[in-house]
């Protein structure tokens, strides 16, 4: 489709004319729409026109944008959000002008902007709102709270729709022809679209407001109600001046509301309403090419003139009077008097002929409408019928989705708790893995720091080892340099002794050359004494350059041992700085390590903490699940037993006991958590299972007693919730007392103690004796019962004949085979009893073992009893039959009976019964047996009856009228003497049951207990 095409009709279609909208041209902006799948051209044609400044230009707008939106594209709804800032504030613009159009653009923009509003809120729904009950429940996605808030929506967005309508009604002059003027058809155009979303409207909220008051009370949705009731009563009127208009009778076929709004307060009225139903005649001429009258002082006729009847048929017949009027004596000179005479006769005869038959013609049809009428509101009532019984068929659907949820739900919620109990043994098994892993770590830090010690005590003796070295070393130096200073003193010593006995030898030459000098007479005989001395000499150098080369050796030596000695020196301190900066380092990672240790050690504590207080909040959410399931109504209907509840408070008073030691533990050592732990959620779980089977147990006692045990149930929840919340606390860890919570579940354990029932008090020898004796006379109860059948069956054979013989031998053989039945499932019972006692007995005696399991013999003495009373009975109920003096309802009542007590037989023997026993397959296949004997029994003894009924046979032939009305009344007195009688019986029965509530209560023991606590 070319866009420059759709851009003309847009402008076309709006335009200042105060003429309505041509369709042709809104369809081709419909169309346009479809097919560039979007706005677009639309919103770009009408963002260059100048709705601001002309109201009859902003009104088409506003009436081909409606249109758009009903039955446009998808997409024009979101491609307009982009504009609705734009148009809120038109509509505040027009809204100053308090008449004319002005006022109506407001309004119609206002509405406008709310629809987009709620198809963006609710996309499911459809611009045009034709929507399933499937797909209208589907929008509320199950939620009541959804529904609420749709219910609101569709109310404020009726609402505006009924403020253009009476905006538009307003505006108009409705004492004249208005809606056939070109002006008071551009303003009722619009409301054609309208009408259709108000009828939508109209019957979502019924259907809403049903759905809510099937899921809330009624009180919480009297606004609901309320605001029904006022555009209830204007919709009304307003559709019902809208279908008086001549404008609307050929274009759309307006819906008639009924005369008063549904009553929601009653489930059943929702079969009772109609969906309004708007028909646009798809033959309706558009107002386009209606012939508009431009005079104001028209009138609208809603019936438009014809002829009479009456006047079509006489012209049909003798045609029209205009040109020869057989009345008119004038036109008629020729005609005689008795002529004229004879001829209005036959003509009245005529008229007064064709009235019977009219007359005639109008009662039968009268009689067929008023059998048609009958015809569809016999049909009207079956169809309502249907649908009451489909929305029954639908809530009791709803019902059990509902509880089928709920089991869910219930179910999801098992599985969570359980899966939080092993995620929390998961995480105090990781925890305690974690600990065993920390205590290894320091286990490892303490042999380290041990190793570092031993290190650091190595390294101390090393430097102790080197400091006595270098002491000894610098005693060797000290004791050098005194031996080189001892040395040296000789060397100088003897050096001057030397230079003494030289100089004393040059002081001797000179004498000597002095006495040469003197003596040189003498040196011959000298000359042996100066070589002497000369060779003495030569020696004395020697011996000094042997001196002097000691001296340097000596000098180089400790040289040598200086040089060493500063070599020892500095490795001794580079040792000393790298063992004292090595112990440094080992003391830094001594301290690290310890300060790693307690940060771990922390860690450890604050993790075995939050464990303990997870498991202290999960049993605190378990004990307030408990205590608001005892709240919850649905927990009404649960019940449980006194000795169930017994059990449950002596397992929670262990687990108090097991809790106080565990506590104690960690208190003494902390690191003893995982007990601890494992014991608060198991008293937890405990407590909470006392308090929901303490409640279940109150709503099967008496009042008084009831209402004590439900406040000490109360009791023990609040002070569990107390001890868990000092348990929580680290500082109140150590004071947490135990013994108020103890004391409420002991006096739990004593009213349950005293509710037990009293039963049979018997001893060990007579409880086993009397089970051996019950099953017994069963037995024998059941073969006498079959003698006395076989005895009734030939003596009937030998008395009856025909139909009596044949009947009575039916019920006696069905009867038979019950007996056998029955017997069959007492062997069956015995063995079945004989497996359970020497399987569960172990070392103890039968009659110990029956005693101990005391409830479950008292239940198995008291199936015994039934089933052999119930055969006794039904022996005697047959044997009245037999002689005609009995009822087959006795029959088969006592069938009924049988069967209900071998089912209690067959269960209180397969209570302690192992699933895979082969005697407890035999029982349950002869439960079936005795179940199909009394089945049996039961339609033997209905066909027995129809068939002996069928013979005495109704024959009125040979009786009167006045008879037959005699034995009417007589059985119209009978009919009604029975249902009186019904009736009482009916209230007898109820009496007999709670007479025998009663009674069963005092076997129980709970009249006692009433004694006991009056």
């Amino acid at each position: 489709m070319d866009l420059s095409k759709i851009a003309v009709s847009i402008n076309k279609a709006i335009n200042t004319q105060e003429v309505a909208v041509k369709e042709k041209h809104a369809r081709t902006c419909i169309l346009g729409t479809h097919h560039e799948k979007g706005a677009h051209t639309f919103w770009a044609a009408v963002n260059r026109l100048p709705l601001s400044s002309n109201a009859v230009l902003c009104w088409k707008f506003c009436h081909v944008f409606h249109k758009l939106l009903r039955d446009g594209h998808p997409n024009v709804i979101k491609d307009s959000m982009r504009n609705k800032a734009d148009l809120a504030d038109m509509s505040r613009m027009w809204g100053h002008l308090s008449e004319g159009y002005g006022k109506l653009c407001s309004i119609y923009l206002k509405l406008l902007i709310t629809k987009m509003e709620f198809h963006i809120k609710n996309p499911r729904f459809p611009g045009n709102l034709q929507m399933s009950n499937r797909q209208l429940d589907e929008a509320g996605e199950n939620d009541v709270n959804n529904f609420f808030q749709l219910t609101v929506e569709m109310f404020d967005y009726l609402e505006c729709e009924l403020n253009l309508f009476l905006g538009v009604f307003n505006s108009l002059d409705m004492s004249r022809s208005v809606s056939v003027t070109a002006a008071g058809q551009c303003r009722l155009a619009p409301l054609i679209q309208v009408i259709l979303d108000c009828s939508h409207l109209y019957d979502y909220t019924v259907k809403l407001l049903f759905k809510l008051h099937s899921c809330l009370p009624a009180d919480t949705l009297q606004g609901h109600r309320d605001r029904f009731q006022e555009q209830f009563k204007k919709l009304k009127s307003l559709f019902y001046r809208s279908s008086n208009l001549q404008y609307f009778k050929r274009l759309i076929q307006i819906p008639q509301l009924p005369e008063n709004p549904p009553n929601f307060l009653r489930a059943s009225a929702l079969s009772e309403h109609i969906s309004p139903v708007v028909v646009i005649p798809a033959e309706s001429s558009s107002p386009e090419s209606e012939h508009v009258v431009e005079t104001e002082d028209l009138v609208d006729t809603d019936v438009p003139s014809l002829p009479a009847p009456s006047e079509v048929k006489f012209d049909d017949l003798f045609g029209t009077s205009a040109a020869i009027d057989p009345f008119n004596f004038s036109s008629q000179n020729g005609m005689r008097k008795d002529d004229k005479d004879r001829l209005i006769e036959q003509l009245t005869r005529e008229i007064q002929a064709l009235k019977e038959e009219l007359e005639s013609f109008r009662l039968e049809s009268g009689r067929l409408c008023q059998a048609l009428r009958g015809r569809v509101n016999e049909l009207e009532a079956e169809l309502a019928e249907q649908s009451h019984l489909r929305l029954q068929a639908a809530g009791e659907s709803e019902f059990l989705k509902a509880e089928l949820d709920d089991l869910r739900r219930a179910r999801e919620d098992t599985e969570k708790e359980q899966r939080s109990l092993t995620e929390i043994e998961r995480k105090a098994q990781a925890n305690e893995q974690r600990y065993t892993k920390l205590k290894e770590k320091y286990t490892e830090l303490v042999q380290s720091h041990a190793d570092l010690l031993r290190k650091n005590a190595e390294v101390t003796r090393q430097m102790t080892v080197a400091r006595a070295a270098q002491d000894e070393v610098e005693a060797v130096r000290r004791e050098m340099q005194e031996k080189v200073k001892s040395a040296q003193e000789a060397a100088d010593r003897q050096e001057r002794e030397q230079v003494k006995q030289l100089q004393e030898l040059q002081r001797e030459l000179v004498s000597t050359q002095t006495e040469l000098d003197s003596l040189k007479t003498s040196m011959a005989s000298s000359q042996q004494s100066s070589e002497v001395l000369g060779t003495q000499l030569v020696a004395l150098e020697s011996e000094k350059a042997e001196l002097v080369q000691t001296l340097s050796k000596v000098e180089a030596e400790l040289a040598v041992q200086g040089e060493e000695l500063q070599r020892v020196q500095s490795s001794l301190a580079t040792e000393r700085e790298s063992g004292v900066k090595t112990a440094e380092a080992l003391q830094n990672q001594l301290n690290e390590k310890e300060s790693r240790e307690q940060a771990l050690e922390s860690q450890l504590v604050a993790a075995r903490w939050s464990s303990l207080q997870g498991a202290v909040e999960e049993a605190e959410r378990i004990i307030q699940d408990s205590l608001a399931q005892i709240d919850d109504p649905a927990h009404i209907s649960c019940t449980s037993s006194a000795d169930y509840l017994a059990s449950r408070c002596q397992a929670s008073l262990d687990s108090m006991e097991r809790l106080q030691s565990a506590r104690e533990a960690f208190l003494a050592d902390n690191t003893a958590v995982l007990e601890l732990v494992r014991v608060v959620t198991q008293c937890g779980h405990l407590v909470g299972d006392t308090i929901v089977q303490g409640s279940a147990t109150s709503h099967m006692v008496p009042v008084e007693q009831a209402d004590a045990l439900s406040e000490s149930v109360k009791t023990c929840g609040s002070e569990a919730l107390s001890l868990l919340g000092q348990l929580k606390q680290q500082d109140s860890l150590a004071a947490a007392d135990g013994s108020k919570l103890r004391a409420a579940l002991e006096a739990i354990l004593a009213t349950a103690e005293k509710l037990r029932p009293r039963g049979l008090e018997l001893q060990q020898g007579e409880l086993g004796d009397l089970v051996e004796q019950e099953m017994a006379a069963t037995s024998a109860a059941v073969e006498s019962a079959a003698a006395r059948i076989e005895e009734m069956l030939n003596k009937s054979r030998a008395v009856d004949t025909g139909i009596k013989m044949e009947v009575n031998e039916r019920i006696l053989a069905s009867c038979t085979e019950l007996m056998q039945t029955i017997k069959e499932l007492i062997l069956s019972s015995k063995d079945l009893q004989r497996d359970i006692v020497e399987s569960g007995r172990g070392a103890a005696s039968m009659k110990e073992f029956y005693a101990k399991n005391s409830r479950w013999t008292e239940g198995l003495i008291s199936a015994s009893k039934a089933v052999g009373w119930g055969a006794t009975v039904m022996v005697d109920a047959a044997d009245m039959v037999v002689q005609g003096k009995g009822k087959f309802e006795e029959l088969m009542v006592c069938s009924h009976e049988i069967a209900a007590s071998t089912a209690q037989l067959v269960a209180a023997s397969k209570v302690k019964a192992d699933k895979d026993s082969a005697n407890l397959h035999r029982l349950q296949q002869a439960s079936r047996g005795v179940t199909q004997a009394t089945a049996a029994v039961v339609a033997s003894t209905k066909s027995g009856k129809s068939q002996i009924e069928d013979t005495e046979t109704m024959d009125f032939s040979s009786m009167t009228l006045t008879q037959i009305k005699r034995q009417e009344m007589d059985a119209q007195v009978l009919v009604l003497e029975l249902e009186t009688r019904l009736q009482k019986e009916r209230e007898r029965l109820g009496e007999l049951r709670k007479k025998h509530y009663e009674l069963a209560g005092v076997a129980e023991g709970w009249g006692e207990e009433e004694e006991g606590t009056g």
